[in-house]
């Protein structure tokens, strides 16, 4: 059925539902659904129907249908709690509500209901935030409410086009900056959201929500500085408030300084004791700081203030090193298992979980909790295998022998950064952890800088992503590639002390290694290299914070490393000499001969303390930081063959990187 069919067919049944005639809506929309049975839209509006017709398990059964393809679909929870306020459960109904306002804010019916609910059940402080949630969406401007319904219900280039089309006639319009700034952040180009935040708090000095909408912009930049400044101003204007007391908090361990922002999570914990987000971030504080017995005590205070807040119990299993209970594990069971239980807080359960059987030797059920993980989180992302291998291609065939001969002699002569890249969960913490032990370099971050560039340098000239970037870089001039080695060098120097050196381990930094070494030809660049089924299926039960969305599927992650590898070797191919590949098991058998083959490629003298890694006390914010505080070991290498009847498409997805690696080739 043609697309113009099917808009018919919709268009028909929304008539329909209008003038109240439920049944013939449903039969419009039942052609739509032989078509195509997982279609969103259709699904919500037969629900709809039916509860105006009173059939409300059929209801019930379309929703449970509509959520298995979209969990997280604002309406079909607002749907569900309306069926819950019919049915005179104003628990089920409040908590429906909620969910729905979570997934999408600008659900006014779903504000309005719920502060409803919370009046009838004697929480009128709660419902009156909510009333006036609901009273600030009936004011916004009608193409502004559809362009965040198109947003949150993941349409972000619909959402933009409306959004764009409204500050065009209303270019001071401090709501439609909000709008247009939070797709800017989607899309990762976040100097103009950066620049829209920053215009709109100069409109409305006094707007809260653009004040924090600021801060996290700044934040995501990783302009530190910048962003705790924010929350200073922030925090004098109300110093008892428990959402700045937080936020300052947060900003405060962004630049390292730990007992300031525990100090700000002990205060908003003496306002507000049971709050479950709060004890996790300072856990979280505790776990970058290597407090690990605090950070299981805070965790566990996080899990009992809210039993469902899935980041507290995937915190413990993210430590790595830490055991659940029984009774911790049936307690999670029962969680996921829960009705209405929000889809990210499923996710963190079933990683947790996955975790929990895995060191229990339960390799089967843990692998069904790691695949139902990974099924939930590749719902709410928009990759695509084809589109990343199209990336990969493209830098292949611009960044050729022929561009890096043109451009030669120029960009920024720095020889301080150390990139360490490759794949997640492929031992690059660990070679971080080892130069970051040497008295001339400073470990910092998965620094966002390069990325950043490339996305700056590719432009907005197609709405698919697509633009300039390669191919922009036979056209840069000297002064241009200088000019962008010395802003990166100028933007992390935030994140350095005073060493000579720093490393950066942006494992994505792989994807741009022609652009690093035209801005920065004097760079260090070591490919952190993993067996493909060890580091695939490490990264699989992965849950990772953020992006690294390929990691969702065997599939994916499969040829993800296929590409990897396809690239790595175009690089090796048109910049001989100028990569180190370190195989992280010969680091594991062998460490103090890669150790010394690695400094010598930086340039730097032997020093003991790279091979007493474990010992260096220095914060460390990845999945791996309890690991590296550890004295190195080989229990890991070979632990995905558990799993390995479970990992046949993963094979089939590596196909001749399996085989090239098997085969030494």
């Amino acid at each position: 059925m043609a697309d113009s069919d099917v808009s018919e067919l919709l268009n028909s049944a929304q008539a329909d539902m209008y003038a109240g005639r439920f049944e013939g809506a449903l039969e419009h929309l039942q052609n739509v659904l032989r078509n195509d049975p997982h279609h969103v839209d259709a699904l919500y509006m037969k629900a709809v129907c039916l509860r105006y017709l009173k059939q409300t398990e059929a209801a019930r059964t379309a929703l449970a249908e509509l959520k298995q393809v979209a969990p997280d679909f604002g309406r079909a929870l607002q749907e569900e709690g309306h069926l819950y306020r019919d049915a005179g459960d104003d628990r089920g109904a409040i908590a429906a509500y909620r969910a729905a306002t979570i997934a999408n804010p600008a659900l006014q019916a779903a504000w309005s209901a719920l502060a409803d609910g919370l009046e009838r059940n004697g929480e009128p402080a709660e419902a009156r935030q909510c009333r006036a949630q609901a009273e600030a969406l009936s004011r916004l401007p009608k193409p502004l409410l559809a362009a965040s319904h198109h947003l949150y219900e993941n349409r972000v280039h619909k959402a933009e086009g409306l959004a764009r089309s409204f500050l065009q006639k209303h270019p001071r319009h401090v709501e439609g900056m909000r709008i247009l700034a939070e797709i800017g952040k989607r899309f990762g180009v976040l100097d103009d959201a950066e620049f829209l935040l920053e215009s709109a708090a100069e409109f409305e000095p006094d707007n809260i929500a653009v004040r924090l909408d600021y801060i996290e912009i700044l934040r995501k930049r990783q302009k530190h500085e910048a962003a705790l400044e924010q929350a200073n101003a922030l925090l004098s204007r109300d110093p008892g408030n428990p959402v700045f007391l937080s936020r300052h908090a947060v900003e405060s361990l962004a630049v390292g300084d730990y007992e300031t922002a525990l100090a700000g999570f002990d205060r908003v914990l003496a306002a507000l004791p049971e709050d479950a987000g709060t004890h996790a971030a300072r856990a979280h504080a505790l776990k970058t700081m290597g407090r690990t017995d605090e950070a299981v005590d805070a965790y566990r205070r996080a899990y009992e203030a809210r039993a469902d807040y899935g980041e507290a119990w995937y915190g413990l299993a993210n430590l790595k090193t830490y055991r659940f209970t029984d009774d911790e594990i049936d307690r999670m069971r029962a969680q996921e298992a829960a009705v209405g239980l929000r889809t990210h807080d499923r996710v963190h359960l079933c990683f947790a979980l996955g975790k929990a059987y895995e060191d229990r030797d339960d390799y089967d059920r843990a692998f069904e909790y790691y695949e139902r993980g990974n099924d939930l989180k590749r719902t709410q992302t928009r990759y695509t295998s084809d589109i990343m291998d199209q990336e990969l291609q493209a830098q292949a065939d611009v960044c050729t022998a022929e561009l890096f001969s043109a451009q030669a002699g120029k960009g920024c002569t720095a020889p301080d950064p150390i990139f360490i890249l490759g794949l997640p969960r492929a031992g690059s913490t660990l070679l971080e952890q080892i130069l970051a032990s040497h008295s001339q370099v400073d470990g910092t971050l998965e620094l966002p800088d390069i990325l950043a560039t490339a996305h700056r340098l590719r432009g907005r000239n197609r709405g698919d992503g697509a633009g300039r970037y390669p191919q922009i870089l036979h056209e840069l001039s000297a002064e241009q590639l200088r000019e962008l080695g010395e802003d990166y060098i100028e933007n992390t120097r935030i994140h350095r002390a005073d060493a000579p050196f720093f490393t950066d381990k942006m494992p994505n930094n792989f994807r741009h290694i022609g652009l690093i070494k035209l801005i920065l030809p004097n760079a260090k660049i070591i490919d952190a290299r993993r067996e493909p089924m060890a580091c695939c299926f490490s990264g699989f039960k992965q849950l990772f914070a953020e992006g690294q969305e390929f990691t969702y599927g065997l599939d994916e992650i499969g040829r993800y490393y296929r590409g990897y590898v396809e690239l790595m070797d175009h690089w090796d191919r048109v910049l001989p000499g100028e990569i180190l590949r370190v195989q992280y098991e010969d680091v594991v058998a062998d460490l103090e001969t890669q150790v010394r083959r690695i400094l010598d490629f930086c340039g730097l003298p032997f020093e003991q303390a790279c091979l007493d890694f474990h010992a260096t006390d220095r914060a460390v914010r990845t999945a791996s930081s309890e690991q590296v505080r550890q004295p190195i070991y080989d229990s890991g290498v070979e632990q995905w063959r558990h799993f390995e009847r479970h990992l046949d498409p993963l094979k089939s997805a590596l196909g001749p990187a399996l085989e090239g690696y098997r085969s030494g080739a």
